[in-house]
């Protein structure tokens, strides 16, 4: 099948690479990359006679941006999968002016981070016609092992948002804790093994924990980007006329993370502005 992937940056290389150990592949991106398939030299190249096109892509207006370019060469029949984490209404436009071009197009936000990606382990939330989704499945296989098809267009984005808002509190939590734990003198790694014995075991607490307890935070998944989608969380709170405050208090958190500089860094150094380290 002949495919193109726009966006190839941490995530979308290595879910490309994946896609083009079965499949044509053309790449193409902003910033010229290295790559083990061929590299457009235009949005019009990369998609032109291209069945599946995928995208992924930063924010709201990068998506915005690019389909406005991409409406310019759509041809009728191809189907778009935009795997960016944006706001749910945003999809939902875009989706309206490409099926007016006789295209088709999905929601297709991704879950776990880098090394999830090149090993194709990725978790996929998928919106949009389901019978899109089932014509595009065999291909989200190669990039994930968990996939599930939320609903509408735009049900895929909502979700990869509530999924990001509940790590973000579980993560604050953790985050509180910790610092209270090492404020009383005790030993992290102690700590962080005595949750392991009761119902305190979670996700963030196994992989994060290293990272907490020597303060070094190597970037898997950045505070920008987790600040992108909790302020997003909150939106979509404010839309549902649904009152939601311990989100309201993790987004002052990423807030104050911003401000102390700790963006490009990995989300986990939230836990040195819950406990005001420096």
């Amino acid at each position: 099948m002949k495919l193109a992937f726009i966006g190839l940056g941490t995530m979308g290389l290595p879910m490309a690479n994946n896609l083009a150990k079965q499949h044509q592949v053309t790449g193409f991106d902003v910033f010229p990359k290295e790559t083990s398939f061929p590299f457009a030299s235009s949005y019009q190249e990369a998609i032109e006679g291209k069945e599946v096109i995928f995208s992924m892509v930063p924010k709201n207006e990068d998506v915005i941006a690019l389909y406005d370019e991409l409406a310019k060469f759509a041809e009728p029949g191809q189907i778009f999968v935009d795997m960016s984490t944006i706001m749910g209404s945003v999809n939902q436009e875009v989706a309206k002016k490409m099926e007016a071009l006789g295209c088709e197009m999905l929601d297709a936000p991704v879950v776990k981070s880098q090394p999830a990606a090149v090993k194709g382990e990725l978790g996929i939330y998928v919106g949009g016609k389901k019978e899109v989704y089932e014509k595009v499945l065999p291909l989200l296989q190669l990039m994930g092992s968990n996939i599930i098809y939320m609903g509408g267009h735009g049900a895929g984005d909502q979700m990869k948002i509530l999924h990001n808002a509940l790590v973000g509190e579980i993560q604050n939590g953790v985050n509180e804790v910790l610092g209270l734990a090492e404020a009383l003198g005790l030993d992290l790694s102690q700590v962080v093994e005595a949750f392991g014995y009761g119902g305190a075991k979670c996700f963030y607490l196994d992989t994060k924990a290293n990272n907490i307890i020597h303060k070094e935070f190597p970037t898997a998944f950045s505070v920008q980007n987790m600040n992108k989608d909790v302020h997003f969380a909150n939106e979509l709170a404010k839309q549902a006329g649904k009152e939601c405050p311990s989100l309201k208090v993790v987004q002052s958190v990423y807030e104050k993370a911003m401000e102390k500089g700790y963006g490009k860094e990995d989300f986990s150094a939230s836990y040195k502005a819950v406990n005001q380290e420096k």
